[in-house]
């Protein structure tokens, strides 16, 4: 899955997204508020990850900003301000969380699949239907009682097509979920996911609909 981290500390960022994506995430890096916000309008993110201060836009104003023009993407806060006003505030303006540095990486990423599940409506971190679930923990596949390790893609995938059940989602909205900046991004990589995919599930979980994209039903028939 896609994440944006927004971090003007060239350490903290480049160790975080090397962290993150040894965790099999898609990290877009950013390190101003004006890019914040550039990339939150044209991106589709599973979280974003806001340090505070940042130059050009404060990171209170990327999120005001955000909130008021109705993006809903959640948002934990990443900062060493670690005043109650300061948390409270964040928090009130529509931060999902707050965490403040330095933190451990486990740590950052149950809160990371905190907030996605609460975007999700789940308080558990099982999601799917009663054909097929997506372990959001352990990035396991579960198809009638037998599980399956997934890779970063497949993950990021699956959880694309089951956080909304029934949902058509085109190539374009799959691989901006799967792929970060600078990845290349072959004509048919989406494709040959969703045949790998296939041999795990079943040849019907997965479902095309010509010239728009696939799906995956929100119940199994």
């Amino acid at each position: 899955m896609r994440v944006l981290l927004v971090e003007d500390d060239e350490m903290i960022g480049h160790s975080l997204r090397e962290a993150l994506g040894s965790q099999g995430w898609s990290v877009d890096w950013v390190k101003d508020g004006l890019l914040a916000q550039s990339a939150l309008a044209d991106g589709d993110y599973a979280c974003v990850l806001l340090d505070l201060g940042l130059p050009k836009m404060d990171g209170v104003e990327v999120l005001r900003k955000a909130r008021s023009l109705g993006d809903t993407t959640p948002v934990l806060v990443l900062t060493a301000r670690d005043g109650v006003d300061d948390r409270v505030g964040g928090l009130d303006l529509g931060a999902d969380d707050y965490l403040v540095k330095p933190y451990e990486l486990r740590e950052l990423l149950a809160r990371m699949r905190a907030i996605i599940r609460r975007r999700d409506g789940s308080a558990h971190s099982v999601i799917g239907n009663n054909e097929v679930q997506l372990d959001l923990t352990t990035r396991e596949v579960v198809v009638q009682g037998n599980r399956s390790q997934l890779s970063a893609r497949e993950f990021a995938l699956l959880h694309a097509l089951l956080e909304r059940p029934g949902a058509i989602l085109s190539r374009e909205q799959l691989e901006n979920r799967i792929y970060g900046w600078g990845e290349e991004v072959s004509s048919n990589a989406v494709d040959v996911l969703i045949h790998g995919m296939r041999r795990k599930l079943g040849p019907d979980t997965i479902r095309n609909v010509r010239g728009l994209g696939w799906r995956i039903a929100a119940t199994a028939s």
